[in-house]
């Protein structure tokens, strides 16, 4: 599995105003934000359900994972997705242990572990 997933019991706009409060709980900050509707009505003008993806980054694990392996940049960062789907709201996050996995870098696993228990929790304390 290369993510973790729960529902959330509210809207979609609680969604992801309760992900952004505990993303920054755990030293997260949004460097990028899609808005996958917006988008796709914008470029096919087609209808989607609520989807925005927020591209996450930990300053000081982004740090010891680049040190670790320089290209690992091309992973980064950490994605977050809230959406709906049939009716329901669901938050849900990258694994990094999945998504590094290939690298082969024992430091860089290390690292990936950490992240992963923090986005787990992001994504249990927003989900509660």
């Amino acid at each position: 599995m290369y993510s973790y997933k729960k529902e959330f019991k509210g809207n979609f706009e609680q969604a992801e105003t309760k992900i952004r409060q505990e993303l920054q709980k755990e030293g997260f900050g949004v460097l990028t934000e899609i808005d996958v509707k917006a988008t796709i009505k914008k470029k096919l003008n087609e209808d989607f359900d609520n989807y925005k993806i927020l591209g996450t980054c930990n300053p000081l694990f982004a740090f010891k994972a680049l040190k670790a392996e320089k290209e690992i940049g091309l992973m980064l960062p950490c994605n977050v997705i809230i959406f709906e789907d049939k009716g329901k709201v669901f938050v849900s996050a990258i694994q990094p242990t999945t998504a590094m996995s290939m690298v082969k870098n024992p430091v860089l696993e290390a690292i990936a572990q950490e992240v992963e228990e923090k986005l787990k929790k992001v994504i249990d304390e927003a989900s509660k």
